[in-house]
């Protein structure tokens, strides 16, 4: 029994180690592989590093979070820096740049310097440094409201101008361009600036009236009626601190003129464009002629009057809206005879540019006159063919004003040198050389405008006229409803034929000159069926 006991297998016996926990073997394994000393005469505590899944994602969460929050402050200081950088350059760009006066000698001879919008800065161009940082700011904000726009077009807004007199308060609401209601808040803005600047005397004395005009003018363009009021009121604080003679005076009194007509103050209008009671058409156009005469040699005073046909022709609307005919033909009359006898280049393109721009802004201003001496002739019931003379003079005025300001030729140009018209380039744009200059821009491309829209409304009257004539009256008449239809609008090359009206030219005009055309060209198409039926 005994022998086979000790006959069984035997296994070696395995000593373990004692459990231990698991901090501590982690750092047994961190110190040299070796085990802790569990001896109660170790003189040296060992420290020990507790690490786990929640601490470690702890740490993680708390790291990402702080360089987010690091990378975060530094992309917006950055931001900041670049966005206050190019907010401050294009500042400083519309001061430097589009601001700046013209220092071409000729602009300033043929003073069109003169024609250039003031901001405050006067003569040396930009705004008046004693405006500040704000109301400077505030200036140039509205110039590039109005210049460049704000990114988008025409809005249904409650415009937040005020004049005391108008429909303030009705809830009604008024449609205007952003822009411009953009723009005359920044005017405002730094109108109410300058008000508060002008008792330390650092101001400029003109920089007060400058603003006032800039915003009077942007109000003006706004068309509704509170606007018109509050134009008005610009206007008449302008007029009052400016002495009684000399081109600004005539200028607002021109402008004065106009809201008051608009605004229906039919006697104040009268006043303001020189026609008072007192004062006779003839004893007016008499004291005009004898300055022109006795001062030809000196060309300030000839660019002087030649930029004052606009007095001849609100007094000629005026004249002729209110029934008094044969004054507004001896206005008209006299007005054209002035123009006439301003000396003019025999060649507009032999001309320098400042030059052949005066020239251009007075043919087109006997063009309007033309206009006025047709209707009035009409309504005197005098030959129609009275007032079509003067209106084809008036038509080709105004196509060649509006084809040089285009740089392009006079005649067709598939037959140059021929007496075949150019047709109607109503999409073409000015020439670079006024599209540079700051001072003639505005003028040049305003003249652009007018001289497009004058040619159309030359040609629509023209067509009028033609349609009660009986030999080919109709097939006359669709010739210049389409001329007229080629100067007021775009290329009829959309979808169905349908031209679409050009910049510049009022919904309300390309309405009825789409009409016309229409109802002629109905009428042509009859004619011509029954012709092919006989």
């Amino acid at each position: 029994m005994l022998r086979a006991l000790t006959n069984l297998p035997t296994r070696p016996l395995r000593v373990y180690a004692p459990l231990v926990p698991r901090c501590r073997r982690l750092k047994s394994q961190s110190t040299s592989n070796q085990p802790t000393s569990w001896r109660k005469d170790a003189t040296v505590d060992q420290p020990v590093l507790i690490e786990d899944p929640f601490t470690q994602s702890t740490l993680f969460t708390l790291d990402f979070f702080k360089r987010l929050a690091k990378f975060s402050l530094m992309g917006v200081f950055a931001l900041g820096i670049t966005g206050w950088t190019a907010f401050e350059g294009l500042h400083m760009w519309v001061e430097n740049v589009e601001l700046a006066c013209d220092q071409d000698s000729e602009v300033c001879r043929w003073e069109w310097d003169h024609e250039a919008e003031k901001w405050s800065g006067g003569d040396k161009g930009g705004t008046d440094p004693a405006l500040g940082f704000k109301g400077r700011h505030a200036v140039r904000s509205a110039w590039i409201a109005e210049n460049w726009g704000t990114g988008s077009g025409a809005i249904i807004i409650r415009s937040n101008t005020f004049s005391g007199r108008g429909s303030q308060g009705t809830g009604s609401l008024n449609i205007t361009e952003a822009r411009l209601e953009v723009a005359q808040n920044f005017m405002a803005l730094a109108i109410s600036i300058a008000e508060s600047k002008m008792p330390s005397g650092k101001l400029r004395p003109q920089t007060m009236g400058e603003l006032l005009a800039r915003h009077a003018s942007i109000l003006e363009r706004m068309g509704m009626r509170d606007a018109l009021l509050q134009a008005r009121a610009r206007y008449e604080r302008v007029w009052a601190g400016l002495p009684a003679k000399g081109t600004d005076a005539a200028r607002v009194a021109l402008k004065l003129g106009d809201l008051d007509y608009r605004l229906g103050d039919f006697e104040d209008c009268a006043c303001m464009v020189g026609s008072g009671p007192s004062a006779s058409p003839k004893a007016l156009s008499t004291q005009i002629f004898q300055i022109h005469k006795y001062h030809r040699p000196s060309l300030h005073l000839r660019v002087h009057n030649a930029r004052l046909p606009p007095r001849w022709y609100h007094l000629s609307a005026f004249y002729s809206t209110s029934g008094r005919l044969k004054q507004a033909q001896h206005v008209q009359e006299s007005g054209l005879d002035l123009l006439r006898s301003i000396p003019s280049p025999s060649r507009i393109s032999a001309a320098s540019p400042p030059q052949a721009l005066h020239s251009l802004f007075l043919l087109h201003r006997s063009s309007l006159l033309s206009i006025h001496l047709a209707e009035v002739l009409y309504a005197l019931r005098a030959a129609p063919e009275q007032s079509i003379q003067w209106l084809t003079r008036a038509a080709e005025s105004s196509e060649r004003v509006a084809l040089a300001l285009a740089g392009l030729p006079f005649t067709h140009p598939d037959a140059p040198g021929s007496a075949i018209p150019h047709p109607p380039a109503s999409e073409a744009s000015l020439v670079p050389v006024y599209t540079q200059s700051n001072a003639m821009r505005k003028p040049a491309k305003s003249l652009l405008r007018d001289a497009r829209r004058t040619a159309a409304e030359a040609w629509n009257l023209m067509g009028i006229l033609r349609e009660s004539e009986k030999d080919s009256g109709a097939e006359r008449a669709l010739e210049c409803y389409e001329r007229a239809l080629g100067w007021a609008g775009v290329a009829a090359d959309r979808f169905g034929g349908i031209g679409e009206p050009g910049e510049g030219t009022p919904e309300a005009e390309w309405k009825v000159l789409w009409n016309n055309y229409v109802r002629v060209r109905e009428v042509t198409r009859k004619q011509t069926e029954k012709k092919t039926e006989l």
